[in-house]
């Protein structure tokens, strides 16, 4: 883990860090039925894929490339580049064809079918000690986790992400993330780690635009019932 809690629009944004941030709270408000950012795109384009449609030929390719990875897994089951290979591809085939609803920019059953098989062979391939996590592939599994509405995974694999590129944008994901899986004491170490990170013009812009999520969060969480996180000491 990133960090052991054990022990221990506005005129002036920041552009990159909030544009991040947009994505991953327009994401985050999607996906738990809290309402909407006003943005536009796909949920597919983040996941760098081409989303729904009707290109059976793409999504054969991506069903042979599916097979051909489960395949891989029963052959080599102690093989982590097996088990990233098969999460890798599950995500690909679950932004095409009749997985994915691009009118209503979101998955559908099937579709979310695919995400969790393909968070099953993440967590796998995790349980397998990789040496070094792929990054690339922990980015697209934090959003698959929040897809489906798994908050405390996707700041598990966003961790990942924040370990491996430590800067400013992804502490700050990592931050939002936690305060939608109610985590509140490690979405404020994120937050700091974000703010120090950031260049000294940016750092009181960046600290309110995290303040400011903080709240959206936990106001959304209180409509929806969702517990008061315990307060904490220091």
């Amino acid at each position: 883990m990133l960090f052991d809690l054990r022990s221990g629009a506005r005129r002036r944004t920041v552009k990159a860090v909030y544009l991040g941030l947009a994505l991953l709270m327009f994401m985050g408000f999607v996906f738990f039925g809290i309402g909407s950012s006003g943005l536009s795109g796909s949920i597919g384009d983040l996941f760098g894929q081409s989303s729904g449609g009707g290109d059976n030929a793409a999504v054969t390719r991506l069903e042979t490339q599916v097979q051909t990875a489960q395949a891989k897994t029963r052959s080599s089951p102690s093989d982590p580049a097996a088990w990233a290979a098969l999460a890798q591809a599950r995500i690909r085939l679950a932004s095409v064809g009749d997985n994915f609803d691009a009118a209503a920019s979101n998955f559908t059953a099937a579709g979310r079918r695919q995400l969790t098989a393909a968070g099953d062979a993440w967590n796998k391939y995790l349980a397998l000690k990789p040496a070094k996590p792929d990054e690339r592939l922990a980015r697209q599994m934090s959003q698959a986790f929040l897809s489906l509405g798994k908050a405390d995974e996707a700041v598990s694999a966003q961790e990942i992400v924040a370990e491996a590129d430590p800067t400013q944008q992804t502490f700050a994901n990592l931050a939002i993330l936690a305060y939608q899986a109610n985590q509140t004491r490690k979405g404020d170490l994120a937050a700091a780690k974000a703010v120090d990170l950031a260049p000294k013009a940016d750092k009181k812009s960046l600290k309110e635009q995290l303040a400011s999520a903080k709240t959206q969060v936990a106001a959304q969480q209180a409509q929806q019932g969702a517990p008061t996180p315990t307060p904490t000491v220091g």
